[in-house]
C-alpha cells in the first residue's frame, strides 16, 4: 500500500502562488504515474497535472501555462507548483498514484484563492 503525505494548501489573493507537495511512502520512480485532482464544493473531482515514472507531463486546459508538475526522485515527492492563482482554482488538492496494485489518494489538501 503506498500512503500519499499532502503539504501546502493554504489561502492567497488572487495572482498568488503556492506549492503543493505529496510526498509518497516509496520510490515515486516505481509508480506509473502520479497526479493532482481537485474537488471544488458540489463539483466532481478532476485531474489537474500528471507526471509519469518516465518524466511526462500533462496538465488540464484551465491550468496550463500556470501550474507546473515536478518531482523529487530521492525525496519520493511530487510538488504542484501555482502561479497566477483565481478564485476558481479554490478546491481541496488531492495527490493520486497510479500503482501496479491499486490508486491511492493523499487526504487533500485546501486551497483557497479570495481577496
Amino acid at each position: 500500500q503506498v500512503q500519499l503525505v499532502e503539504s501546502g494548501g493554504g489561502w492567497v489573493q488572487p495572482g498568488g502562488s503556492l506549492r503543493l507537495s505529496c510526498a509518497a511512502s516509496e520510490s515515486i520512480v516505481s509508480i506509473a504515474r502520479m497526479a493532482w485532482y481537485r474537488q471544488a464544493p458540489g463539483k466532481q473531482r478532476d485531474l489537474v497535472a500528471s507526471i509519469t515514472q518516465f518524466g511526462n507531463r500533462n496538465y488540464a486546459d484551465s491550468v496550463k501555462g500556470r501550474f507546473t508538475i515536478s518531482r523529487d526522485i530521492a525525496k519520493n515527492t511530487v510538488y504542484l507548483q501555482m502561479n497566477s492563482l483565481k478564485p476558481e482554482d479554490t478546491a481541496v488538492y488531492y495527490c493520486n498514484a497510479l500503482h501496479r496494485v491499486g490508486t491511492y489518494w493523499g487526504q487533500g489538501t485546501q486551497v483557497t484563492v479570495s481577496s
